[in-house]
């Protein structure tokens, strides 16, 4: 009896973090190539990333990532109804296109459109920390105009009253382009992120708890991703007699924090290894900075005592696994919900990076690099997180979703 054919799997990477791309990037890589045809569509691909693959690729339009950091920062709609209606259309055509068994995707809201009215099943990746069921004590609260006016206590304050009604309003758009096309509404912001055929959530149980989740909401582990690029030639001179701290604010940390963390990290006897990922300029710093555009992160966490990030899951998650602890310098809400699980486990500590100052930085750095408990904490999740094999588990569940609808199919 001869095999099946390969199913055609389309991935669908929104550009609005590196983070976003390349986990998809890691998890359409592992699916092995006699049993898959793989598309990757996205606006921004790195070729290196799929280098060695039989990987296709097909670019999609997408919002300027820094149009949709700004709209965050300001607490504004990042798509309006213009915008998704473009999208779902750009959507339609792609899988007219590419006509896929499966589309996996990390935040793609038009898809909850587009692909119910093509007929192709979504699989969504996106962190627990979004989900209806997530378990947490309170709401974090991020960066925001309305934190710099009335403070960040009298926000914790009256959050969870106005709660409800935000996450209504940021998924109204969306509510109201699927009405539109005859489909029925989601449900707040919490439901359009997490809204799929199959959801699969790329953390651990510790790190981002669930109550109560349907049956097709999956775990799958830290996905490992590590820019494909070359140690730089400094790599071999940083002075072994001092502590190393990894200071990386990838694609969508906050720049404001950045004066505060040069100061108050040039005032400590440690190398700071730099990624700037071509953001900021940093061609005048202090003597214990070594930099680089980007760097094979999972080396540099392994190199360092300790790991400053952005705050968001994907950099503080690679920490976490090399055993490192984590101070998370979070803006964005998506960087203060990851922390909370971080903070939890007792394993980093958050900073804030709006008003962030340099002695607080310095004050931070100096406690987490002398404490023997955050080091421990850091060594439990990385022993956690090395249970998990994302990548088996990921094609495991992608074999048993795409057999069941060929049994579905033939029935």
């Amino acid at each position: 009896m001869p095999s099946p054919a390969p199913k055609r799997i389309l991935f669908v990477a929104e550009n609005v973090t590196d983070d976003q791309v390349t986990r998809l990037v890691s998890l359409a890589r592992s699916l092995p190539e006699d049993r898959y045809e793989v598309v990757f569509a996205s606006a921004a691909i790195d070729d290196r990333w799929l280098a060695g693959t039989a990987i296709q690729t097909r670019r999609l339009d997408s919002v300027e990532r820094e149009q949709i950091h700004d709209a965050v920062a300001e607490g504004r709609q990042a798509y309006n109804a213009g915008t998704l209606e473009r999208y779902v259309a750009e959507d339609r055509r792609l899988l007219r296109e590419v006509q896929p068994d499966l589309v996996v995707a990390n935040f793609r809201p038009s898809l909850s459109v587009s692909a119910p009215l093509e007929g192709v099943p979504v699989v969504t990746v996106v962190s627990a920390q979004w989900s209806p069921y997530a378990v947490r004590d309170e709401l974090p609260v991020p960066d925001h105009p309305m934190v710099r006016k009335v403070g960040v206590a009298m926000a914790k304050r009256f959050l969870p009253k106005a709660l409800p009604a935000a996450l209504a309003l940021f998924a109204r758009p969306i509510n109201a382009l699927r009405k539109k096309h005859g489909l029925r509404p989601i449900g707040n912001l919490n439901e359009v992120m997490t809204w799929g055929d199959v959801v699969l959530h790329p953390d651990t149980p510790e790190l981002a708890p669930t109550r109560g989740a349907p049956s097709t909401h999956h775990y799958l582990g830290r996905v490992p991703c590590s820019a494909p690029v070359s140690l730089p030639e400094w790599w071999h001179q940083l002075p072994s007699d001092r502590s190393t701290v990894y200071v990386t604010l990838g694609s969508s940390g906050n720049l404001a924090a950045w004066p505060a963390l040069r100061e108050g990290l040039s005032k400590l006897p440690i190398n700071v290894i730099l990624t700037t990922a071509g953001r900021y300029d940093a061609s005048t710093l202090p003597a214990n900075f070594w930099k680089a555009d980007l760097l094979p992160g999972e080396q540099a966490a392994r190199r360092a005592d300790l790991v400053v990030t952005n705050g968001g899951s994907g950099s503080s998650y690679q920490a976490l696994a090399e055993g490192k602890p984590v101070i998370g310098v979070a803006s964005n809400l998506d960087q203060h919900l990851a922390m909370t699980g971080v903070e939890r486990a007792a394993a980093g500590r958050m900073l804030r990076a709006g008003n962030l100052t340099a002695d607080e930085v310095l004050a931070a750095v100096s406690e987490l690099l002398a404490s023997p408990s955050h080091a421990a904490a850091a060594h439990r999740v990385a022993a956690q997180l090395a249970q998990w094999d994302a990548g088996t588990r990921f094609v495991t569940l992608v074999d048993d979703f795409t057999r069941a609808r060929r049994i579905r199919a033939s029935a």
